[in-house]
């Protein structure tokens, strides 16, 4: 077996092992733990950098290694190294759980990896549980159980009912075309994908996709959960989590060929509900973690629009929108964790007065909320514009028009975030921020990339139509 190929898989277990064994030691030190987990995170980055370019089969054909697969490790390396990085002050989980906090991170990202170079059918569902059941967790390890236990029971309930509906479609598709390799049902499905029972089947094995990527009607508990956990562990939910969703419904998609209309027009459905649906919620929200979770179920809406297109531009605009939505939502959570320095939730009104208390702080997040909303020059332009091509490319305009219209929904409940941290006064007032530097560094860092990946994209857009690749 080449276990160098296995390298990054190898390394996370062994520091979720790490963490495993600090969380039988006595004494809590949540500095201790903070300070393993950020050193560990590091060199899991180089890791899979090291590791981009390598290829190759595992396990008997189940698990592959290829561009496509090791760009999403990549991206899910640095994602845990940005959450992490936020968790120097904890408060939002009790002390003596903090080793159970970075052991369930360090697992879950395992589980992600293991997800997005899977390509048997129940490798893929063994890994999705593992990630899954981390996450559920991790919701409930919060200081307010009550909040937190109340979002992590939905979380479960909704998750085991995807689990069981995306288990029958499997039945569906093993029962109609024999095969649970990827490969085989890539050579098999074209041939049969007009038969009903195999659509349905392949929708509801998607079911336990559109979980995890948050896609109508598996979205109801995105608002509950965002705003009952940690906000530490609503970040990796919000980032993470999503791209390694868009991994695995991108690659299951792909071996569909060219898909059945029938195939297309649910998936078309479900895109334009996600969007219409997570922009309309989203105005009414006054918790701000409330309201990103309803724009997740947006963006999940565009996401599908690249995927549903099934062509390699489509396949690519997925990928490069999965790392634009990584280093967006991730900067407003940085700007979320700063000013909710006790772990709260935060009301987007407590963002009155920020321009003036921390004016990084304030840029960090009209950066990123001027991405979320796909306002050039930045990433998050860029990313829609690349998804609508793809589509325009396969004749949907009035697909890319429905999202147009919803892109300026979108800019309403966006700019009201902008408007509560730039143009509103806090009733009295309030001390300014002290950034430590590596805050300040990190915040100046994600602005930076955020503008320049938004103006010079190309070769990022080159690295995610090469993986796209690799699924045809």
């Amino acid at each position: 077996m080449l276990w160098f190929l296995f390298y990054p898989e190898l390394y996370y277990f062994a520091g979720g092992l790490v963490f495993l064994f600090l969380s039988m030691v006595k004494n809590a030190d949540p500095r201790r733990d903070f300070y393993t987990a950020l050193l560990l995170s590091i060199p899991g980055i180089v890791i899979c950098l090291v590791s981009v370019r390598q290829e190759g089969v595992l396990f008997f054909q189940s698990y592959r290694v290829d561009l496509f697969s090791q760009i999403f490790k990549v991206m899910l390396s640095i994602g845990l190294f940005l959450i992490v990085s936020i968790c120097s002050d904890l408060r939002g989980v009790a002390k003596r759980l903090h080793p159970e906090f970075y052991l369930l991170l360090y697992v879950c990202t395992l589980a992600m990896m293991l997800l997005v170079s899977s390509v048997h059918l129940l490798t893929i569902y063994v890994a999705l549980e593992l990630s899954s059941y981390s996450l559920y967790i991790l919701v409930a390890l919060r200081s307010d159980e009550q909040l937190s236990l109340e979002a992590s029971l939905k979380y479960f309930l909704v998750g085991i009912f995807a689990s069981a509906v995306m288990l029958f479609g499997v039945a569906l598709l093993y029962g109609t075309t024999k095969a649970t390799y990827l490969t085989e049902l890539m050579r098999v499905l074209p041939g049969v994908l007009d038969t009903p029972v195999v659509v349905i089947g392949l929708l509801l094995t998607f079911c336990g996709f559109f979980f995890k990527l948050a896609v109508f009607p598996f979205h109801f508990w995105a608002p509950d959960v965002y705003q009952g956990a940690s906000n530490q562990a609503t970040a990796y939910i919000a980032t993470a989590s999503k791209v390694a969703a868009v991994a695995i419904l991108t690659r299951m998609v792909a071996v569909s060929g060219d898909g059945s209309v029938y195939l297309v027009h649910v998936l078309v459905t479900l895109a334009i509900v996600s969007m219409t649906i997570g922009n309309l919620a989203a105005i009414v929200q006054k918790d701000l973690k409330r309201l990103l979770a309803y724009s997740t179920v947006a963006h999940a809406g565009y996401v599908l629009i690249g995927i549903l297109s099934m062509n390699p531009a489509g396949y690519a605009s997925a990928i490069f929108y999965a790392a634009a939505l990584l280093v967006m939502k991730f900067t407003v959570f940085l700007v979320i964790v700063q000013v909710a320095e006790d772990g709260r939730n935060l009301d987007i009104s407590q963002l009155a007065g920020l321009y003036r208390r921390s004016p990084l702080l304030a840029m960090a997040l009209m950066v990123s909320i001027f991405s979320l909303a796909g306002i050039p020059p930045t990433v998050g332009f860029t990313g829609k514009f690349l998804v609508f091509i793809a589509a325009l490319e396969k004749g949907y305009f009035t697909l890319v028009l429905i999202a147009m219209i919803n892109v300026v929904i979108s800019l309403y409940y966006y700019l009201l975030v902008l408007k509560a941290a730039y143009l509103l006064e806090p009733d009295e007032e309030l001390p300014g921020f002290t950034l430590s530097p590596s805050m300040k560094v990190l915040g100046g860092v994600l602005m930076a990339v955020m503008v320049i990946a938004g103006i010079y994209p190309h070769h990022l857009i080159e690295l995610a139509r090469a993986a796209a690749q690799m699924l045809l």
